[in-house]
């Protein structure tokens, strides 16, 4: 669905916040769930609220905080990275975030550092799963791979996520494998290319929809991130984000309450 119906009151939580200070090492989380929901609740995609989706039939609850990572897109270039799949779900990039301190309410922002990943196929579809940790958490923080997790940790994101939807009605979901950070990472990148191919930035939004926070005087910026590598393999990202496949151009640093540029 389009981003028909931006709020005039706050930034539509999937199109209207950044990324991240530093995708997709540090993204931001928009989280849904709490893990000690018994009741699953969704963003309603027009509005920007969450939705009562439904009452969990399982007694599974989730191990971590659960949302999505603001501007991502499970599309074309997701599903390429998830051979079993056959097309993307449609929705934004999930994300787990763990918490040494109980978070124990819902539609909260925070700074998430990306240590791996769960890839999961879901009726056909890619419907990956990215493992973080609160960025300054006093007990996780320092985690910077799956593998300064617990095992136990990343074992109970994994059964939670293969057994949730066990209720006779809906086949099992497939989980392929865990990946590690610089997977987990490629998956974002992807996922920001295919939200910035299907809506493009602010601009295009605000031309689109006249109640988008542009036309409202609510300061914004134009997400457009551009990648470079970095020695350790990584990739930085430099001021704003776009896919140079696309060949759109990259923006300056300098921060601007609405930047220019292609949208």
């Amino acid at each position: 669905m389009s981003p028909t119906s931006f709020m005039h009151s706050r930034p539509h939580p999937w199109h209207g916040l950044e990324v991240g200070k530093d995708p997709p090492r540090i993204v931001n989380a928009y989280i849904e769930l709490t893990p000690f929901d018994l009741v699953k609740y969704e963003l309603d995609k027009k509005t920007g609220y969450l939705r009562v989706d439904r009452p969990q039939r399982t007694s599974s609850q989730p191990p971590t905080l659960y949302g999505f990572i603001p501007r991502t897109l499970c599309d074309q270039r997701v599903a390429k990275l998830s051979p079993a799949s056959r097309r993307g779900d449609g929705d934004p990039l999930d994300i787990c975030v763990i918490s040494e301190r109980p978070i124990n309410r819902a539609e909260v922002i925070l700074n998430a550092k990306v240590v791996g990943g769960v890839q999961m196929v879901d009726a056909d579809e890619a419907d990956d799963k990215i493992i973080a940790v609160l960025s300054n958490d006093n007990i996780w923080g320092g985690a910077d791979r799956l593998g300064d997790l617990p095992k136990a940790l990343v074992d109970r994101q994994v059964h939670y996520f293969a057994t949730y939807k066990l209720t006779g009605d809906h086949a099992e979901p497939l989980i392929s494998k865990v990946y590690d950070r610089d997977e987990a990472w490629r998956v974002i990148e992807a996922a920001m290319e295919d939200y910035a191919e299907r809506y493009g930035g602010y601009r295009a939004a605000a031309a689109r929809f006249p109640s988008c926070p542009p036309a409202c005087g609510i300061a914004v910026q134009e997400t457009s991130w551009a990648l470079i590598p970095r020695a350790n393999g990584a990739r930085k990202a430099s001021g704003a984000w776009r896919s140079r496949s696309m060949g759109l151009a990259t923006l300056d640093h300098k921060r601007r309450g609405f930047r220019s540029g292609k949208g």
